[in-house]
């Protein structure tokens, strides 16, 4: 595989010409749809071999995952299912009480697509109010009573059962520092009880730098605890570009590598999964902080706003990401977003570090070349293009 830069004057025809490939397979790869516009910077995935077809199942070297929300479009969690080995159903909260609180759409639906591939269906269970925000009262409230986490155990075994779910992730965010040693002990019981039924128990990282990184984010996520209570960590890895930060890129590889790299220095390479954004955000200008809101939205969506309005596409060589400017009803907008030149990057660091796979947030956007570059990489052995 290579990866191919529009230029100007370059037309789907001259770019498949050149690389003696069917124009119907670089156009499907890249989905680019009729009439088969172009941005200019453009990264588009380049299969040369003929006798790979562009949807197949991965034999995998590397675990690969993704999170889902239950209302994902049947079409796109079908056509990300080959390239996975488990999805992770998001997801699933608590009472004060201790009782285990479903999601708002139900989940049965996606579960028997997962089933229905022959891959791990997985139940998250987060720390969020029913407004979507991570409560840290809640979570200590969870952390600090034994008695209320055997509640909470017991009711998500019984979803577990009902539902065949095969594994178990624990994505509890903004934990206080007085709680670290606490929500590791947790961690650790929730592993203890679910293993006994060959249920893997994950925990998701907030993406620290060192040990005593300051802020309510970090400082009660202890590496070391963590990593030896599950039986594997996502580092969330993203996030840096964000709904109300600065505009940048969202997981530039530099500082992505700080974070894969000191997480090495508290757990063991195989139990780490290395987080995948499958998203960008688009900032209105001026940046005013605490008032400018970003707006996500996926690479598909992005290259069609570069070429609806007939902008170049940049790269920034440092974060190893994509971005660009356009003008739509008197103001500047500045875009960064996720291709396969920024996905490589990331997969490079992968099979460099000898990381145990990736886990994608989320598969709610397709964005077929970057599963196809996923199964390109990995599927014979670790390493890059």
């Amino acid at each position: 595989m290579k990866i191919a830069v529009v230029r100007e004057g370059d037309s789907v025809d001259t770019i498949a010409a050149s690389f003696q490939i069917p124009v119907e397979r670089l156009a499907a790869d890249n989905q680019i749809e009729y009439p088969y516009r172009l941005a200019v910077g453009q990264a588009l995935l380049i299969r040369e071999d003929e006798d790979t077809e562009p949807v197949q199942p991965v034999k995998q070297l590397i675990e690969a995952g993704g999170y889902a929300y239950p209302f994902i479009r049947e079409e796109v969690i079908r056509e990300a299912l080959p390239f996975l080995s488990e999805v992770l159903v998001f997801s699933y909260g608590f009472t004060r009480e201790g009782e285990l609180i479903a999601p708002l759409a139900p989940p049965d639906g996606l579960i028997r697509e997962i089933q229905a591939a022959g891959k791990r269906a997985v139940l998250v269970l987060t720390s969020m109010e029913a407004d979507g925000r991570f409560n840290s009262e809640l979570a200590s409230l969870m952390i600090r009573d034994v008695e209320l986490q055997q509640r909470l155990l017991r009711a998500v075994w019984e979803e577990v059962q009902e539902k065949g779910y095969k594994g178990v992730d624990l994505d509890f965010e903004y934990i206080r520092a007085e709680d670290g040693e606490g929500y590791a002990a947790f961690v650790a019981r929730t592993r203890a009880l679910f293993s006994v039924y060959g249920i893997r128990v994950s925990v998701a990282l907030a993406p620290k730098t060192s040990a005593d990184q300051r802020g309510l984010l970090y400082e009660g996520i202890l590496y070391r605890d963590l990593g030896a209570a599950a039986d594997q960590v996502t580092l969330m890895t993203y996030e840096w570009g964000y709904t109300y930060s600065e505009p940048m890129a969202v997981a530039p590889i530099h500082m992505v590598r700080r974070v894969a790299e000191y997480a090495l220095t508290e757990i063991p390479r195989e139990k780490i999964l290395l987080g995948i954004p499958n998203y960008g955000y688009d900032w209105p200008l001026p940046y005013e902080r605490g008032v400018t809101k970003a707006e996500s939205l996926g690479t598909m969506e992005a290259v069609q706003l570069a070429i609806d309005h007939g902008v170049p596409i940049s790269f920034d060589e440092r974060s190893q990401t994509p971005w660009f400017r356009y003008w739509q009803y008197g103001v500047l907008h500045e875009v960064w977003f996720e291709d396969v030149r920024s996905l490589l990057a990331k997969f490079n660091l992968v099979g460099e570090l000898g990381l145990r796979g990736i886990m994608y947030w989320q598969l709610m956007r397709l964005y077929r070349a970057g599963y196809l570059l996923l199964d390109g990489m990995f599927r014979t052995e670790p390493g890059g293009l």
